[in-house]
């Protein structure tokens, strides 16, 4: 219980995101939708350096099953959708990357 007090306290949910994290989620989503798309341009997208993104927010992010990595860039993955309340694009949809 403390910790999860910890964790609200420093506006942490229950899956570990923060709300620079749910950014790149919403940006990835409802500005390129879905993906791919470029780090640079989510970082723009979001006000953050690209770099901070690359290094603190993505590797969480690809390694919970957000967000995958591509050749052609970020693409977002259905539990991104879930997580934002979204209902996730069909299989052929995402089949383009």
């Amino acid at each position: 219980e403390v910790a999860s007090q910890a964790l609200s306290m420093r506006d942490i949910d229950e899956d570990g995101l923060d709300e620079m994290d749910k950014r790149v989620l919403e940006a990835l989503i409802s500005k390129f939708e879905g993906g791919p798309v470029g780090l640079n341009s989510i970082a723009v997208a979001v006000g953050e350096d690209a770099s901070s993104l690359e290094e603190v927010h993505e590797p969480y992010l690809v390694m919970q099953g957000y967000v995958k990595r591509t050749p052609r860039g970020r693409v977002a993955m259905p539990s991104a959708y879930r997580k934002l309340g979204l209902i996730p694009p069909t299989s052929a949809q995402t089949e383009r990357v």
